[in-house]
């Protein structure tokens, strides 16, 4: 349909010169013929009420069209984005991947409509005012057309450096958009330490950048527009003298000279369509990029409903890409249901690791790791990480209310389990004071809530969940003394009546001995076993300094 309304636009342009022509023509002059003077302004109307009609069909047709191809680009680059391996997060910026989901896909969005509208309305009236020039005077005609050749040609000289400054451009928008991304969650820190000046040199650092690249941009872009009207005059100049010297009528001369003028708006589009057609082609391979990239490696094809929980490490090994050292080395761990491993030791001792391999964001090379006895190639994905739940000391939650983010990842929210979790997770008071409970919004990141609030949240959403396993990385750290002594209790509790084996991520060697069924210490990537319950000493060297001193 939009394209049918671009024909009738196009149609109506040289209807509008033909129709000067029979005005001139029949009604001055030797040949005057006598009509009704109301058909002047019946039939010009007419021909502008069509083209409206025609115009507004496009621009509403068309948009109809483009609106849903930038929903669906979006919808095929946004879950492309979940599954990506973790190691791509790490390598590129927060920023660029949010540039690249919106920014980006508007920008091949709008190329697709500035080629389409271009290529297509605008051909089919350059040919509809070619076909019309060629049948009233060929001779002028191709005279006319020596100013395409030299449009092209301008056209694919500039096309190389458009692109590249294009590219060039949209890493700087990134890293802009990583900016400011980065002073919203950060203000208070910027408050505290009074980076505000800093921040805002690296802002405008970026945005004179960023100007630098478009100031280039249109020198290329718009050089080449006094250069096609340039040949366009001397064009022209040769054509309207040509036809002051042949044996053309006043109404035909006038219905060439005004089809030949018609013809530059369209040209002139034709030729300034290279610019947004470059951003959009460099918009496209950072787009495709997110699209094409490869996901997750799930080669598994066994599945567990409800697992045991029975966790054991056989002597895995790993290092991360790029790294001289290995982050574990030779560990060989064996978690029980119904028990809790303490894992404790000096940053850098390789904790975090052994989370990132349990949750499988990343896979042992070599050794292997096993749930129930089955190797973790053999388990899907989805799977393996149903059975497991994890609460981390750096709390993620969601701007959404506090059910959805206690319920986070369920079909449909149990309200029965949501009030259970918070009575576990001593939240009970917390929901009271809220305006409207558990259905209150909490704000980017729980912002409405406390630390020890939102560390709550996230032990209720791991208990919500029901694991066969639970993974607890520092989850006391935001939480005062007594409330701590309660929680670890309530673990406890769920622990001996679940027969839920724990994973304790800690540097607390209190926490360790008190809430550890086994305590290990992780150094250098390997382990070394202890005892049932250790001395504090034994796992802190600052202690064991202290104690050899006593």
């Amino acid at each position: 349909m939009a394209l049918l309304a671009m024909a009738g636009t196009a149609a109506t342009q040289p209807l509008l010169a033909k129709a000067l022509e029979l005005l001139l023509d029949k009604g001055f002059g030797p040949h005057k013929v006598e009509f009704s003077l109301w058909l002047v302004p019946g039939i010009l109307i007419s021909i502008f009420a069509l083209r409206g009609v025609f115009t507004f069909s496009t621009a509403y047709l068309n948009n109809w069209v483009l609106s849903r191809v930038l929903n669906d680009w979006r919808r095929m680059a946004f879950p492309r984005v979940l599954p990506l391996p973790v190691a791509r997060f790490h390598e590129e910026s927060t920023g660029k991947i949010i540039n690249t989901v919106i920014g980006d896909v508007r920008q091949v969005v709008d190329m697709i409509n500035s080629v389409f509208v271009a290529y297509v309305r605008d051909v089919l009236v350059v040919l509809g005012l070619l076909g019309a020039l060629l049948y009233l005077n060929w001779r002028l005609t191709l005279i006319a057309m020596v100013v395409v050749p030299l449009t092209a040609v301008i056209v694919r000289t500039t096309t190389g450096r458009l692109r590249r400054l294009n590219r060039d451009n949209q890493r700087v928008t990134a890293e802009m958009t990583q900016v400011v991304e980065e002073a919203t969650r950060g203000h208070q820190v910027i408050r505290v330490f009074a980076g505000e000046a800093y921040e805002r040199r690296r802002f405008e650092q970026r945005s004179e950048a960023m100007r630098g690249f478009s100031q280039r941009m249109t020198v290329a872009f718009a050089a080449t527009t006094p250069i096609t009207q340039v040949a366009t005059a001397v064009a022209v100049s040769v054509v309207i003298v040509m036809a002051i010297q042949s044996d053309m009528t006043v109404g035909e001369f006038t219905n060439f000279t005004t089809m030949m003028l018609m013809l530059l708006t369209p040209l002139k589009s034709l030729a300034e369509v290279n610019g947004p057609m470059q951003r959009g082609i460099a918009a496209a391979e950072t787009v495709f990029s997110i699209i094409d990239a490869p996901v997750e490696h799930d080669p598994g094809t066994r599945t567990i409903e409800r697992a045991q929980g029975h966790l054991q490490f056989q002597d895995v090994g790993f290092t991360y890409p790029g790294a001289q050292s290995p982050a574990l080395s030779g560990v060989t761990l064996d978690v029980a249901p119904g028990h809790t491993v303490a894992l404790v030791g000096v940053s850098g001792g390789g904790k975090s690791t052994f989370v990132n391999l349990v949750t499988r964001f990343y896979d042992p090379q070599a050794g292997r790791i096993l749930l129930d006895g089955v190797p973790y190639e053999e388990l899907t994905m989805a799977s393996l990480r149903n059975q497991l739940a994890m609460v981390s000391q750096n709390v993620v939650l969601f701007d959404d209310t506090l059910a959805a983010n206690i319920a986070y990842g369920a079909e449909r929210i149990d309200y029965e389990r949501l009030a259970a979790a918070v009575k576990a997770a001593h939240l009970t008071d917390v929901v009271a004071k809220l305006p409207d409970g558990v259905d209150t919004r909490i704000g980017e990141n729980g912002m409405r809530l406390s630390g020890g609030q939102r560390q709550r949240v996230a032990l209720a959403r791991a208990l919500v969940a029901q694991p066969a396993a639970l993974l607890l990385d520092e989850p006391f750290a935001a939480l005062d003394p007594d409330l701590r002594t309660i929680l670890r209790g309530e673990l406890d509790r769920l622990q001996r009546e679940l027969a839920l084996p724990m994973i304790l991520i800690s540097h607390d060697v209190a926490d360790a001995e008190v809430f550890g069924d086994h305590v290990v210490r992780m150094q250098d990537g390997a382990v070394h076993h202890g005892a049932l319950v250790m001395d504090a000493a034994d796992i802190d060297p600052v202690l064991a300094e202290k104690k050899t001193h006593r």
